[in-house]
Order: C-alpha cells, then structure tokens, then sequence
C-alpha cells in the first residue's frame, strides 16, 4: 500500500515506521489516525517482521491531536474521528510483533498517547512528554498508562497536563533509556537488530505475556508462564542457541 504520512523501510527482520508530516509537528490528523491503523495492521501479520520501530525522527515525534481538525467536530458528530484514534491505538498495542518507540522530539496529547501503546519507548535528551488532554476539556488514556508508571503518578500526569523532559520520563520508569539527540535512530535501530535476531516466536509470546500477567492473580500467571516456558524448552531452536551460546563461552576461556 502507499502511505501520504509515514514512511516504512524494513532492514532484515526490523521494519522502521516513520510518522512524516513534519511541516505539521507531526499532528495527527484523520489521515495519520487512518495509515497508522492500517500500517499497523499489515505489519502485525508480516511473518519476515520480528520488531517494529516506531518513530517521528530525530527531531519530532507527534505534537498530538490536530487542532483545527478537532475545531471543526460538534459533539453530536465525533464518532469516526474518536473511533479513528481507539483504532490507531489498538492496531500498535495489539501489533503482534513488540513495537520500540523511538522519541526525537515532543510527543504531546496524541502523540504521547500512541508512545504510551509501544511496548518499549528510547527518548533522545531533545524528547518533551505530555498528556496535555486535561488543557482541552478531553479525558485521557490512563490505560495502559497507570501500568507502566503506576496509578499515583499516572493520576500525576493526566491531572497537572504537565510536560516532562526526558530525564524526569526515565526517572518514572515511562522511557527506558535517553540518547544523546542525532544518535536516537541508530542507537535504537541497533538493539532492535540484536532482538530481531531472537526466536520470533517467542517475541510474540513473551509480548503476549507482559499483556496478559498483569490481568491475573498471581496463580493464574503462575500457570501460564509455566506452560509457556514447557512449551518452548527442549525445542530444536533452544539446543541450537545453547549449543551456540557453549561455543560462544568456550572460544572466549581459550583467549
């Protein structure tokens, strides 16, 4: 399919989505909403796709909702575009492969809501976050966001509309790591690389996991996480990494 706002280039089992509408911040307008969705959705049935990044590029990741799209809606005739946004947001929470979130620059409201749906997000030092929904009369997405930073300071987040620098985003656990700014893509392009070389099998499943444990008693998750584990060792492609990570080991005790 071809894409107005986002750019796709995939290098071996990695597939990199650009959102690129930069003359606009990167505003989410229906259009954006509409690829991302349908983006998304090919992606997570490609099976030469291990890793998805997803990204604004060095310098931007998503100002958030376009405003004067949003300008124009009544209350009485808002259903598609609301609808439009749940989809973008699902099509990347549910994308079957993990998905990396790689912010170069403000990911506010909208665009803070669609890093908060990727499973692992890297920031470079010029990265801005806020969920700026409470400034204009909207209710936010506390979930998955309560999960990731916990209640109390999700509260902290929807309620203030504050925005966050990257070091306070690191500090409460809602960014992994911080890059200096221009070497975000390439710092993140190689982890991506290095999980992409994993089972992507078991990728899925352990993604499958994250989202699953958290709505069980710790019994249940117990459970699961046992049969996963059963399912999965004694397989061919478990002797054929332990056999390379022995090899591996023993060249480095001759050196």
């Amino acid at each position: 399919m071809e894409y107005k706002h986002l750019l796709l280039s995939v290098d071996g089992r990695v597939a990199t989505v650009t959102i690129n509408r930069p003359d606009k911040g990167n505003s989410l307008s229906p259009e954006v909403l509409t690829e991302i969705r349908d983006l998304f959705t090919e992606l997570s049935g490609r099976e030469d796709i291990s890793v998805v990044v997803f990204t604004g590029g060095e310098r931007y990741f998503s100002a958030g909702f376009d405003l004067n799209e949003i300008r124009k809606l009544e209350k009485s005739a808002n259903e598609e575009y609301v609808a439009l946004f749940h989809q973008a947001y699902r099509a990347i929470y549910f994308c079957s492969q993990p998905v990396i979130c790689a912010v170069g620059g403000p990911a506010i409201a909208g665009g803070f809501d669609l890093t908060m749906m990727c499973d692992i997000r890297y920031a470079s030092e010029r990265a801005k976050f806020g969920q700026r929904e409470i400034a204009l009369s909207l209710t936010p997405i506390m979930d998955p966001l309560w999960r990731i930073i916990g209640m109390g300071r999700a509260r902290e987040v929807a309620m203030t509309g504050r925005i966050y620098d990257t070091r306070e985003a690191e500090q409460m656990g809602y960014v992994s790591r911080v890059f200096a700014k221009d070497a975000l893509l390439s710092s993140v392009a190689e982890i991506a690389q290095g999980m992409a070389d994993f089972n992507r099998d078991c990728l899925k499943e352990t993604k499958q996991l994250a989202n699953t444990v958290s709505h069980q008693d710790p019994d249940s998750a117990m459970r699961i996480q046992e049969w996963l584990f059963r399912s999965y060792i004694g397989s061919e492609d478990n002797h054929r990494r332990i056999d390379a990570l022995q090899a591996e080991l023993a060249a480095r005790q001759k050196k």
